[in-house]
């Protein structure tokens, strides 16, 4: 058996709302990590209270986004009435399909999150949208000082309640001091290690090399790794993603996930119409929705 596929990924800095980001997913290296179409860490970050997070209605289609909350409040609005502050410990899954529009403002100073999409299958992306909010999510301690929350799958015989059109990991793995765990993967699955604080040490089986990873870089390992061990000196966070391999990624630009420019087109005409179009309209925020930029000329994935 050869050896499994290791990339590192370098994430680039950003902003969003005030927020500042860095973006590991999509890159020029690598577009997705199964069906982890984007990848934001958000903070840490206290911002005055005049500089918080506040991101206007903007329109979603074709993708669930995923909103993992580390520190701080965010209140979620949406165009099908759904108003839910997010917490500590907790997720919010939106799944656009056809289209759905939703606003995003921090009601803390300090504020640290992971926000993810999931490009969602053909089968799925003109589904009617919905929104789920999930207090509690399953906890379980590994080895030597490593605590993992299952956001979405299964790991070590605990499943998520969040659900997934597609073959899906997802575990926030926290180590309060000095750490060490191996973990089996599924090795039908692609996997990303995203450092989200601290230091760790990465031993990939049948890699040679143990890779030292720090926030602002995804390891990304492909299909046919069967387990990893992840080593730290000092207290770390990071994310494990996962899923299986696309044949061809999706399409993706500004806030749409597609397959074809053509239909990105149309999506910005109808976000751009009086109403919202299918995107609709979110009640109670106070302040402009964002404007669609305009739509450049875009090549199809391959």
């Amino acid at each position: 058996m050869s050896a499994p596929f290791v990339e590192r990924i370098t994430s680039h800095v950003g902003d969003v709302g005030g927020l500042p980001i860095q973006r590991s997913l999509p890159n020029k290296a690598r577009r997705t990590v199964g069906a982890w179409c984007f990848a934001d860490h958000a903070g840490p970050a206290t911002l005055p209270p005049e500089r918080r997070m506040n991101v206007g209605p903007h329109p979603h289609t074709g993708l669930s986004t995923f909103s993992w909350m580390i520190e701080g409040e965010i209140l979620h609005r949406d165009s099908l009435g759904s108003e839910q502050v997010l917490r500590p410990g907790q997720v919010n899954l939106m799944t656009a399909g056809h289209g759905i529009s939703h606003s995003e403002e921090s009601l803390s100073d300090r504020i640290h999150l992971a926000q993810l999409w999931i490009a969602l299958p053909d089968a799925e992306r003109e589904r009617a949208p919905s929104f789920q909010h999930f207090p509690v999510l399953p906890r379980v301690s590994l080895d030597e000082g490593w605590d993992a929350t299952v956001l979405v799958g299964e790991l070590a015989g605990r499943t998520s309640p969040v659900p997934s059109f597609t073959p899906l990991l997802g575990v926030d793995l926290a180590a309060s001091g000095p750490a060490c765990t191996t973990l089996a993967l599924d090795a039908r699955f692609e996997h990303g290690v995203m450092l989200l604080e601290g230091e760790v040490e990465v031993s990939v089986a049948g890699h040679d090399a143990v890779e030292t990873v720090a926030p602002g870089t995804l390891l990304y390992l492909g299909a046919g790794c069967e387990s990893v061990e992840l080593r730290c000196a000092a207290a770390s966070r990071l994310l494990l993603l996962g899923g299986e391999p696309w044949a061809t990624p999706p399409l993706l630009w500004w806030n749409f996930v597609g397959r074809e420019p053509a239909e990105m087109q149309v999506w910005a005409d109808d976000w751009a119409s009086a109403d919202g179009g299918r995107f609709g309209v979110v009640e109670g925020y106070v302040g402009p929705r964002l404007s669609v930029p305009p739509v450049p000329a875009l090549k199809m994935p391959g």
